[in-house]
């Protein structure tokens, strides 16, 4: 079994030797922080866009940078899960956003799942999970928050029983307040939740260091070793909740300098205006999230745990915010599907960067691989362990990765396709539409402006049989009926 992992380290402190070999076999510590819906272009060392990131520009200089993650399904619950199961959403049961309209088909993580989480709870790791959660159903009577106030239902409690091994709990399930965020603690009971006047990353990492540094000796489990996640919900939409400060840094920036590349659609439309009203207050949170990861790593700094803990940042998908027409995620264009993966373990992994094609889906059975637990993947993960890959450089290497839209409701149809290092190949099968396929050559048209499909038959038919054989090879009730394949 082989998988992937986006983890990186930060060159930000002098007393990590990167590359250097340690004297003795530690277990390793892990880390894993990702934001939501932050896109790979958003990060400042790529010079792609005018986005500050100074603690992340760093990190990525003493880690591995993987230039061709993607989210194979670039949407909160399904990504989550995926990373959380090792499982593609057709197995792991998660279809969709966990909502009360998703409730009645079991969307929700279930408790028989065995995440990498649990593997490391039997290896004796004390756990902690901060942050967003969004992997359990709304449930009447529903939670009395916002984001529950409309038809469509988002926030639910995580009870002890579904929490995967993770004994420290500051969490909840999905809510977009940032300025005013809510939270479950380990022991409170689903009533008992509360606000906090902080923005979220910032509360996030405050409790991150808490967890850190254990100042008390019993947030964390003495003795042992282990794993924290960091949820933090900025960059996701609203965009405008994050402190003035980080809004500052780009107030004096000419807008049409941000707004440069030619899949953004020209001010006087819809979608044109809603990029350009949002874009910099969306980079701003990046900004933000940046500074806060900075503050958790200057922790495992201070405590002398950073030579001896994996760092993880990656991000669920990213963000159109109105390119290609698009209002968020949930598409094939690049600006959704790929996403930040840096992976930092001093003394293992050489930093550089790396264009491997990696998935989500391979980030649990990379973590537990280059924790040295490849033993304990279970069977039915679905993803690949590309541990001995990232340490030695060799090794086989996958030619594609797979993109997905599942309808909830009728899993045959919906969207598939296959993303390679030139190509997105994407087939749109609703249910009483005819198909639509797409191809876009990313070589030649690196902002996918042309459907090119029409002329290249050869091309769609060589991306639709390595599609196929993905299909079959998971068991993707997708297949069913398809006449393309006939």
């Amino acid at each position: 079994m082989n998988k992937i992992t986006g983890i990186v380290i930060l060159p930000l402190f002098s007393c990590m030797a990167m590359g250097a070999t340690t004297e003795k076999k530690q277990t390793p510590n892990l880390l894993f922080v990702f934001p939501d819906q932050m896109r790979a272009q958003t990060l400042g060392f790529l010079g792609e866009e005018k986005v500050r990131t100074p603690v992340l520009d760093r990190f990525a200089s003493q880690g591995v940078y993987f230039s061709n993650a993607i989210s194979n399904y670039p949407v909160s619950s399904p990504t989550r899960a995926m990373i959380m199961s090792g499982q593609y959403p057709h197995h792991n049961k998660v279809v969709g956003n966990c909502t009360n309209l998703t409730e009645k088909i079991g969307c929700e993580l279930p408790k028989s799942t065995r995440c990498w989480s649990d593997v490391l709870k039997d290896q004796g790791y004390s756990l902690g999970y901060i942050g967003k959660w969004h992997l359990d159903s709304p449930r009447e009577p529903f939670i009395n928050t916002s984001n529950n106030a409309g038809d469509v239902k988002w926030n639910e409690w995580c009870s002890p029983d579904r929490r995967h091994g993770f004994t420290y709990w500051h969490a909840y399930g999905t809510y977009d307040q940032h300025l005013r965020p809510m939270y479950w603690d380990t022991n409170d009971t689903r009533e008992n939740f509360k606000y906090f006047d902080e923005w979220g990353p910032e509360h996030e990492a405050n409790k991150a260091i808490d967890f850190i540094k254990d100042k008390t000796g019993q947030i964390r489990e003495k003795g042992k070793p282990f794993a924290l996640v960091i949820s933090m919900n900025p960059p996701h939409t609203g965009y405008n909740l994050v402190p003035q400060k980080y809004k500052d840094l780009y107030k004096d920036i000419p807008l049409e300098s941000l707004v440069t590349k030619p899949n953004i659609p020209p001010a006087g439309t819809k979608w044109g205006d809603h990029y350009r009203k949002n874009i910099k207050d969306y980079y701003a949170a990046i900004t933000g999230v940046d500074e806060q990861f900075g503050r958790i790593l200057q922790a495992l700094e201070e405590e002398g745990l950073a030579d001896n803990t994996i760092v993880v940042f990656t991000s669920d998908h990213g963000d159109c915010i109105g390119i290609h027409e698009e209002v968020t995620k949930n598409n094939w264009y690049e600006e959704a599907m790929r996403v930040p993966l840096i992976i930092r373990f001093p003394g293992k992994l050489k930093p550089h960067h790396d264009d491997i094609l990696l998935s989500t889906i391979d980030i649990y059975p990379t973590m537990l691989g280059l924790m040295g637990f490849a033993a304990s993947i279970p069977g039915e993960v679905d993803g690949y362990n590309f541990a001995n890959y990232l340490v030695t450089g060799k090794g086989e290497k996958p030619g594609s990765q797979w993109y997905m839209r599942v309808d909830n409701e009728k899993s045959d149809f919906g969207l598939r396709g296959i993303r390679t290092e030139r190509y997105t190949f994407v087939i749109d099968h609703p249910e009483s539409k005819p198909e639509t396929i797409l191809l876009f050559d990313r070589k030649t048209d690196p902002y996918e402006m042309k459907n090119i499909a029409n002329e290249n038959p050869a091309q769609v038919e060589e991306l639709s049989q390595k599609l196929k054989v993905t299909l079959i090879k998971y068991n993707d009730p997708w297949l069913n009926n398809r006449k393309l394949f006939d």
